[in-house]
């Protein structure tokens, strides 16, 4: 008798164990699978905010460059067509799509090996090269500058939104990446009503959203 009460209770030991283990399953499972497939991406405020976002430089900017304690290395500098600036000392540097602090430690590496630990500033004077372009069926089509980050949305506000025979589950982002052109599709109806956030992205120098 007290074998088998001995077996009953092993038996039922096993059963509650694996049935504690299969909930700790599931638990795990149910915390590593996101709430939802559609998750909306950064918005431009929180990229601000969150300091991901960084102002990248661009033909046309204007830049005012200067090395603490020397007077002829202050001066400001118009990047070229080719993303190419010239600087006392320094030489010609690539500079389109660095950021100011990337342009910055560059010029304090080159300025080193005349001037023992040169403090160099940079900042962005006047922007001239970080704009994207809104054409088709929208109200005021043509470029934009901007300095901080925006999105789809935002663009087409800028354009004054679109006309009453747009298209707009069939707008699409053009973008230049290594010299090949690609499209993005943007379905305004989708965005609109939350759906399809991921749609929304920042746009980049160069960007063309077309509204047919």
């Amino acid at each position: 008798m007290r074998i088998r009460s001995t077996a009953v209770l092993a038996a039922s030991a096993l059963v509650l164990a694996a049935l504690v283990m299969g909930n700790a399953v599931k638990a795990a499972e149910a915390g590593s699978t996101p709430a939802s497939a559609d998750v909306a991406p950064m918005t431009p405020e929180s990229a601000w905010k969150a300091g991901t976002f960084r102002y990248r430089i661009q033909p046309g900017d204007l830049l005012t460059v200067s090395v603490w304690k020397e007077k002829e290395l202050q001066s400001d500098v118009l990047v070229r067509p080719d993303g190419g600036l010239s600087f006392p000392l320094a030489g010609d540097i690539d500079a389109e799509g660095l950021t100011p602090v990337d342009l910055q430690k560059i010029l304090v590496e080159r300025l080193s090996r005349y001037i023992p630990d040169p403090v160099v500033t940079v900042s962005v004077k006047l922007i001239g090269g970080n704009r994207i372009y809104v054409i088709g069926k929208v109200s005021r089509p043509g470029e934009f500058d901007f300095s901080r980050p925006i999105d789809v949305m935002q663009a087409l506000a800028l354009a004054g939104g679109a006309t009453p025979f747009a298209a707009l589950n069939e707008i699409v982002i053009l973008r230049r990446e290594n010299g090949q052109q690609r499209a993005l599709p943007f379905r305004y109806g989708d965005v609109e009503h939350g759906k399809g956030l991921r749609q929304n992205v920042l746009l980049e120098s160069g960007d063309t959203v077309v509204v047919p």
